[in-house]
């Protein structure tokens, strides 16, 4: 599977079914979210939070329709061992450093045998590059000795690969085979939270609440869009709620500027935000 190209338009917060700077009620969790408590509301039947989760996912399609995987790849090997190096550092260092990385090792078998040293230089801009080379040298090896230098197609076999969990086993699975799969990264993980959807903090629990709300068939690309939102417009420090099309469903509304100018100068561009 190729890798789709990044959009050249910015995030569309206008195509959105109702106004993106609709005031809503403040309900309970969104008092407690702003007193800095969970926004996560437990008197809210699991019914009602499968309802307004699965309407915010409609929502965030309209908002992000170009959402994809930001990192560059061309097969299953590709996507695998950038996700791993994507530790740490962004999507854009990884995709700098990639094409010559896989100019030189454009499979496990030439991973495998590669010169450390030659290895670590390439790795060295996107931080603890020593460590990931002994991931990466490691994950190759692992290739070729139990799946035959090929990518396994299932969680089970992936996430016995050195330096690869459930996160990186669900990107692989739902970019390259096409299998539904929740990437719980940092800013998922902060959105589903802020939304009111769990509470967990664990990446595992969280998927598997997660999964109670989304329909299958729309892991992937709800992924996509979350994450997308996450380094767009709700960001971690500083969340840009005035311009957010997700404002009347979600409780965390008012952590950032509600103010529709002021909220609409913090949303990033997809060069600006660039994977961060």
């Amino acid at each position: 599977m190729m890798a789709r190209a990044l959009s050249a338009d910015p995030p569309t917060l206008d195509r959105v079914s109702s106004p993106a700077y609709a005031r809503p009620v403040p309900p309970r969790a969104r008092r407690a979210a702003a007193r800095g408590g969970s926004p996560f509301d437990p008197q809210e039947t699991p019914l009602a939070r499968t309802r307004r989760a699965r309407r915010m996912a409609r929502e965030l399609a309209l908002i992000h329709p170009d959402a994809h995987c930001e990192l560059d790849f061309t097969n299953a090997f590709e996507l695998l061992v950038a996700t791993v190096l994507s530790a740490q550092t962004t999507d854009k260092m990884v995709n700098r450093v990639t094409p010559t990385l896989f100019a030189k090792y454009p499979d496990a078998q030439a991973l495998a045998g590669a010169d450390r040293a030659e290895l670590e230089e390439i790795l060295k801009p996107t931080g603890f590059f020593r460590a990931k080379a002994t991931s990466v040298l490691g994950l190759a090896q692992a290739l070729l000795e139990r799946f035959g230098g090929e990518v396994p197609g299932r969680m089970a076999d992936l996430v016995t690969l050195p330096g690869v969990g459930r996160k990186t086993a669900n990107v692989v699975l739902g970019n390259a085979f096409d299998v539904p799969g929740l990437t719980v990264d940092t800013h998922f993980g902060r959105l589903v939270r802020r939304f009111g959807w769990t509470a967990e903090e664990d990446p595992v629990k969280v998927e598997a609440e997660i999964a109670e709300l989304i329909p299958k068939r729309d892991w992937t690309m709800f992924s996509h869009r979350v994450i997308f939102h996450g380094r767009r417009v709700c960001h971690a420090k500083k969340a840009a709620c005035g311009a957010c099309g997700l404002a009347q469903w979600c409780p965390s509304y008012g952590i950032g500027p509600t103010d529709p100018e002021v909220a609409t100068k913090l949303v990033k561009t997809p060069a600006a935000s660039d994977t961060e």
